[in-house]
């Protein structure tokens, strides 16, 4: 049910304890939410199904099995475009993403209508992470780099899944084209984005280490992603040099 313009996508895998938290905050603003399950064993849809309490601003996308983020996520952009939402936020259901962040994400894209999209971004003045250790900054910085370097971009923060998207960008993009399905797909779609023109602004936020459940990402993760990244920087390499 659309009961407002603005819609936050929120990718599940036995997330229960923290929708407890996140919902009721994410409830306080004016957005619909759009948890997207893959079939968790603890009881994430009953948690989000209580929370909405029948108001209808919390959908719920229940899926077979788990089918990963990537895939996540283009399911419940497309259902979203389909309802007719102007704007589209991607969100961690972890708490990782703060609810102050978000507030300061939609107040970005109120006053900057020429911009398409507006990523959360750590590794910029102002942004900043906490509770990591120094192996995982030095190694997430690291991919960030080589990244922007790899891609000719000037976006920071290409891997940050703390984004909001105008509807008119994501209809651009090619999404069945989109792969990736972890830490590579947030690379993907930023270079996609960039690829139809997109116009991207970046906004300093504080990424605050999950404390409930585990963290899905690692070095292995990590690799397979910058494998991707040097394939599409040698494509990108071929095409200029033609």
């Amino acid at each position: 049910m659309k009961l407002h313009s603005t819609v936050v996508v929120i990718p599940t895998f036995n997330e229960a304890q923290n929708l407890e938290l996140l919902l009721p905050q994410l409830l306080l603003l004016d957005l619909d939410i759009l948890i997207v399950d893959d079939s968790s064993q603890d009881g994430t849809a009953a948690v989000a199904e209580r929370i909405d309490a029948g108001t209808g601003r919390i959908s719920i996308l229940s899926r077979p099995s788990k089918m990963g983020l990537g895939s996540a996520y283009i399911q419940g952009f497309r259902l979203s475009l389909e309802a007719g939402y102007e704007t589209l936020i991607q969100m961690d259901a972890d708490g990782s993403h703060r609810v102050t962040d978000l507030q300061k994400m939609i107040a970005e894209a109120a006053g900057s209508p020429s911009q398409d999209l507006f990523i959360g971004a750590r590794w910029i003045p102002g942004g900043k992470v906490e509770n990591w250790s120094r192996h995982r900054e030095l190694l997430s910085r690291g991919a960030n780099r080589y990244s922007k370097l790899a891609l000719g971009t000037d976006v920071n923060d290409m891997t940050a899944g703390f984004r909001i998207y105008r509807a008119a960008l994501l209809r651009k993009m090619d999404l069945d084209g989109i792969r990736s399905q972890g830490y590579s797909f947030q690379i993907e779609m930023t270079r996609e984005a960039l690829r139809v023109g997109a116009n991207v602004q970046e906004v300093p936020i504080t990424f605050i280490e999950r404390t409930i459940g585990k963290s899905k990402m690692s070095s292995e993760i990590v690799v397979e992603a910058m494998v991707k990244v040097t394939q599409w920087g040698i494509s990108r390499v071929i095409r200029r040099s033609r």
